[in-house]
């Protein structure tokens, strides 16, 4: 019985085991949260609800939900349905962060909604491997996240009511 055991747990974590494989993994993910955290980071400093955790949950939520197929030998036909359902989960997630004040009619919370999409997109970079993809999309959305707000300045008519 004990040996039955053992044997169970050796193929259990049998992909453990191969230092390559167990690189590629945590390297992988690793990369995805750093990456969503940058990015939550920037959010939860201005105050944003969905900020540092957030961020790097999405991202290596992502990141797990297209590596664990992959370590499984899909295909990458078959990944495009995998990747669909994160996009539209996802897209539930930031539809939390959006809220609409009627009494202002104002939106809020538009930019950390298209920040946490943009995080799981990065995540599933990471996933797929495509780690100069997710870092040049990290620093372009930090870009957007960070410098165009002070490059576009937003009209206020103090004046009305």
């Amino acid at each position: 019985m004990f040996e039955d055991i053992v044997s169970t747990l050796r193929e259990e974590f049998s992909g453990a085991l191969d230092v390559e494989q167990l690189t590629r993994v945590l390297v992988r993910l690793v990369v995805a949260g750093v990456l969503g955290g940058i990015l939550g980071y920037e959010r939860e400093f201005h105050g944003k609800d969905a900020g540092l955790r957030t961020h790097i949950l999405v991202s290596m939520g992502a990141a797990l939900f297209v590596l664990a197929p992959d370590q499984l030998g899909m295909h990458i036909a078959d990944m495009s349905r995998v990747i669909q359902g994160i996009v539209t989960g996802i897209g539930f997630l930031g539809a939390g962060a959006i809220l609409k004040h009627n009494d202002r009619r104002e939106i809020e919370g538009l930019t950390t909604a298209a920040a946490v999409w943009t995080t799981a997109a990065i995540g599933i970079a990471c996933g797929l491997g495509a780690l100069f993809l997710a870092i040049a999309s990290s620093l372009v959305a930090l870009l957007v996240l960070a410098a165009l707000p002070r490059a576009v300045r937003p009209k206020r008519d103090d004046k009305a009511s």
